[in-house]
């Protein structure tokens, strides 16, 4: 089976990609994400703040654009910083063939995207730019958060020619139209849908605020597959399903919707690196099963635009099949 596939420019030999996580931190992490089969690695993410800092250090200055983050920040540096990270890119680059994706978190356009070069020279093969847009502020209207996205791949295409890849908030009032006018401005190679929030629960025994759950479910596949099957047909650039993508079963459905590749990390927490293996073979037990011989034979052949029932990727909706429910 050939489950190759052409995502941003970039040659992978199958469209599983390990995201953005602990497991891509270290050279020797990489190496086995490789041996067990991935075919490319989102390196842990660099944060905007971290960058700012290293910037700053310097002039002995403290006056950052988010300082309710830097106590976390501080800490967080402490294993993992700005030469850290240029060292990771360059280990891994040496260690692999496959391969390996930068990742950038960030919030505003600032300062930090002069970074973006030294991430290239480093010898990146992509740069993802992780864009943690919370649409939070009463005052700010969408025009104005949604301009933060055009605003940063300007400046961050300016300093790079590698491929971009934007990982997307699925926080917008017009996220198809969003999504492409960023593909009009020929600036981004690749969309990831989408960026997984820390999701904030109540305890109340103790009145604090924790975590409802740092691990995605198979179930939040419906929020990317949706939105990957409205997408794939009306947009020329690449799309990279993330979020609940966890057996190989979640891989074809991906692909099936338009997706030319998937992100997954919780899957490979809950069961192992070794898991690669299993989902790869599962591809390709489907593929002889449905007589495909490579991913392309059934890319998109459920996305909107092919499909005979679009509308139900549009169904909001429960009445149709919740209705008889009492």
């Amino acid at each position: 089976m050939d489950l190759s596939v052409n995502y941003m420019g970039l040659k992978l030999k199958n469209p599983i990609i390990v995201g953005s996580s602990g497991l891509t931190n270290s050279v020797e992490k990489i190496r086995d994400l490789e041996r067990q089969g991935a075919g490319a690695v989102v390196l842990k993410s660099l944060f905007e703040e971290q960058i700012l800092m290293e910037q700053e250090k310097a002039n002995d200055q403290n006056d950052f654009d988010y300082p309710e983050a830097m106590d976390y920040m501080k800490a967080y540096a402490e294993e993992y910083t700005y030469a850290d990270f240029i060292k990771l890119i360059r280990g891994a680059k040496a260690a692999v063939d496959i391969p390996v994706i930068a990742s950038v978190n960030c919030v505003s356009m600032g300062k930090w995207t002069d970074f973006a070069k030294k991430i290239e020279e480093a010898g990146a093969d992509a740069l993802e730019i992780n864009i943690s847009l919370l649409p939070s502020d009463i005052y700010k209207t969408s025009a104005q958060n949604e301009k933060t996205y055009f605003d940063i791949i300007e400046a961050v295409r300016k300093q790079i020619d590698i491929p971009i890849a934007l990982k997307m908030s699925h926080y917008s009032a017009g996220l198809a139209h969003l999504v492409r006018q960023l593909s009009f401005t020929k600036m981004v190679d690749a969309f990831v849908l989408f960026n997984r929030y820390y999701a904030p629960d109540i305890n109340i025994d103790d009145y604090s605020i924790t975590s409802a759950g740092v691990l995605s479910r198979p179930e939040n596949i419906s929020d990317s597959l949706r939105w990957v099957a409205l997408l794939s047909g009306k947009i020329k650039t690449p799309i990279a399903a993330s979020t609940g993508v966890h057996e190989g079963e979640d891989v074809i459905k991906q692909i099936l919707a338009g997706a030319t590749a998937v992100q997954v990390v919780s899957t490979l927490y809950k069961h192992g690196i070794t898991h690669l293996p299993k989902m790869l073979k599962d591809i390709e037990n489907w593929m002889t099963e449905k007589e495909y011989s490579e991913l392309e034979d059934f890319r998109g052949e459920i996305s909107y635009e092919r499909f005979d029932e679009p509308q139900a990727f549009e169904r909001i909706q429960f009445m149709k099949y919740f209705g008889g429910f009492e």
